[in-house]
Parts: C-alpha cells; sequence; structure tokens
C-alpha cells in the first residue's frame, strides 16, 4: 500500500512564508522608520512605536522574521521525514511558545497601550494556525 505524503508541513510552510512576509514588513518599516500601512485598525503605528516593541534594544519584528525562518526549516525538515519524533516534537514545542508569546503581546496591545496592531494580530492567528498544524502532524505520526 502506498503512503500518502503529510499534508501538514506543507501547510506550515505556507503559513510560514506568509508570516515571514508580515514580519518582513514590520521589520522594514522598524529599521527605515517608515509609518505602517493600517487599513482596518488604527493603531498599527501606536504598537509600532510604543514601548513595548523593543526588547533588549531589538525590534520585535526582529524576533518575528527569525521565528518563521526557523518554521520554515522545520516544516521542510517534516517534509523530507514526516516520521521524525524530535523534529515534530521541536516543531510542537516551538510554535507553542511563539503561541504564549502572542497571547502575551495581544494582552499589551489590548490593556496596556490601547491600541491593535493587524499585522501583530496577523501574526498571532498565523501562529496559532502553526500550532495546530504542528499538533495535527504530531498526532497524525503519533498514532502510526
Amino acid at each position: 500500500m502506498e503512503q500518502r505524503q503529510p499534508l501538514a508541513p506543507y501547510l506550515m510552510l505556507a503559513l510560514a512564508l506568509v508570516g515571514i512576509a508580515d514580519a518582513f514588513y514590520l521589520a522594514h518599516a522598524s529599521y527605515t522608520g517608515a509609518s505602517l500601512s493600517c487599513a482596518i485598525f488604527e493603531g498599527c503605528n501606536t504598537v509600532a512605536r510604543s514601548a513595548y516593541s523593543h526588547v533588549f534594544g531589538t525590534p520585535l519584528s526582529y524576533f518575528g522574521v527569525m521565528f518563521y525562518l526557523y518554521m520554515i526549516g522545520v516544516a521542510g525538515l517534516l517534509a523530507y521525514d514526516p516520521r521524525g519524533r524530535g523534529i515534530r516534537l521541536g516543531a510542537l514545542l516551538y510554535a507553542a511558545v511563539g503561541v504564549c508569546y502572542s497571547i502575551y503581546f495581544e494582552y499589551l496591545q489590548v490593556f496596556v497601550i490601547h491600541a491593535i496592531c493587524i499585522y501583530c494580530l496577523a501574526s498571532a492567528i498565523l501562529t496559532l494556525l502553526l500550532l495546530g498544524a504542528a499538533w495535527w502532524h504530531f498526532r497524525q505520526f503519533s498514532q502510526a
């Protein structure tokens, strides 16, 4: 019987590519000092210029770029070796850490900064979807 290639790593790759585009836009704006284009919420620039937008002097968007680059690498490894337990567990844990940070950053936006950045919200949703895909893949091959 022929084994089908799992879909989750490719879904993770697509989500991470969208995420890196989002994070790169924020990183570019942070690096150049350009204003963000906010179509839905007016708080993008408020959030991006807040005291909470940097950690140790480094814009959070740079960490977002690194997060999504890592997820692209993990998705590629999962596509190559879908049964690798360490890779599956690493993807799941890393995505879970990303979701925890996203929850914290969304909390800061709503309750501390009192402004919402649509790009940050999109990143949080993408990270949650990455966790879902990583969980789906982990469970799929834990039962096999």
